[in-house]
């Protein structure tokens, strides 16, 4: 039983000490997705440990950097539920109109069209956007575009295709590729009915996984460039898509703190988007960032469309003459703008071996 214990100890502690090495290998960073499946198997496994602690002393040392590392999951898990506060603000007269939002990663090979098409019939977003999206998924959704006639798309075969629709009145629209011509992001700036101009930005970049890329350097230079080329706006803006990353990773944060933007889950929930057939390895990969003059009413996740993630939905509206969310705005400090620019030249460099 001691062996056992000690295995299952060992193994938790090393995964849950994987994310503090800062390699880009994916076995890494997958780690740190992990998070939300460690914590509650390192409670049951303190559980268990302690009815035998009279009889193998030795445990003590792993029960006490286990719990060490429960504390540590706890404090950074906390902050993405509602227990967490997070200022809140209603619509005032200095209020744009609510701006509704649906973001999926539709799963290039899901069949089950009309799933979506429904979702989008009947929720009747002002935007909406899909990534794996290939000349299927293209030709599946042109029964939208006469209520969605602005769009943007990017039709591609290779899991990383991206389609963009909207009833707003579009001002200018570019799709960019950053760290490889076969990974698009797309960049719009949009205007609501009453006059609000707002930049919306849509990501989604690779993972770093033993079956697609061998490490996150394109990932994180792609995220990265989104984040220094929105740093300086002036407008509001709005970033979302598949990261295939979590807010907690040290990369997202350094996305959250060069772009100057607000993680959105902050005090709504984890609302776990990926995978939808496997509830326990459910992780938040469709994230959502957000400048201080943008204000979330709602951020929820939707039934599945088939895919293999949830669609995540958004309302919100936009408020220039409120300051109430800058205490949620962080800032690079000292070196770390270097090292943005460090990880942006490698995911440049960087070539795929699976695209």
């Amino acid at each position: 039983m001691l062996i056992t214990l000690i295995t299952i100890q060992s193994i938790l502690i090393l995964i849950s000490l994987l994310p503090f090495i800062q390699n880009q290998h994916w076995i890494f960073r997958v780690a740190e997705f992990m998070k939300l499946q460690i914590l509650p198997l390192q409670v049951i496994i303190v559980i268990i440990s302690f009815f035998y602690l009279h009889e193998y002393s030795q445990l003590w040392y792993f029960q006490i950097g286990q719990l060490l590392l429960i504390g540590y999951h706890i404090y950074i898990l906390m902050r993405y539920t509602k227990f967490w506060k997070t200022p809140i603000k209603r619509q005032s007269k200095n209020s744009s109109e609510q701006v509704k939002i649906i973001s999926c990663n539709i799963y290039q090979y899901n069949n089950e069209y009309q799933r979506f098409v429904n979702l989008i019939e009947q929720e009747k977003p002002d935007i909406f956007l899909t990534m794996e999206s290939n000349n299927d998924w293209e030709q599946a959704m042109r029964v939208l575009e006469p209520e969605y006639p602005f769009f943007e798309k990017v039709t591609l075969e290779n899991t990383y295709g991206m389609h963009f629709y909207t009833k707003l009145k579009v001002i200018r629209k570019q799709t960019h590729f950053f760290v490889a011509d076969d990974l698009p992001s797309i960049e719009v700036e949009l205007e609501t009915k009453d006059g609000q101009r707002f930049i919306f930005f849509a990501a989604h970049p690779p993972p770093p996984s033993p079956t697609e890329e061998r490490n996150s350097k394109e990932r994180d230079g792609d995220l990265l460039s989104i984040a220094k080329k929105v740093r300086d706006y002036k407008l509001p803006v709005l970033v979302t898509g598949d990261f295939n990353n979590v807010a907690w990773a040290k990369s997202s944060i350094l996305f959250k703190k060069t772009s100057r933007l607000i993680d959105a889950r902050i005090g709504r929930g984890i609302l776990s988007t990926f995978h939808t057939k496997y509830w326990f390895f459910r992780v938040p990969l469709d994230l959502l960032f957000h400048s201080a003059d943008i204000f979330i009413d709602k951020l929820f996740i939707y039934p599945s469309v088939g895919s293999d993630h949830f669609p995540i939905g958004c309302e919100c509206h936009i408020d220039r003459q409120s300051d109430k969310q800058e205490e949620l705005v962080k800032n690079l400090e000292g070196g770390e703008m270097e090292e943005v620019n460090e990880l942006i030249e490698e995911g440049k460099k960087e070539e795929s071996d699976n695209r």
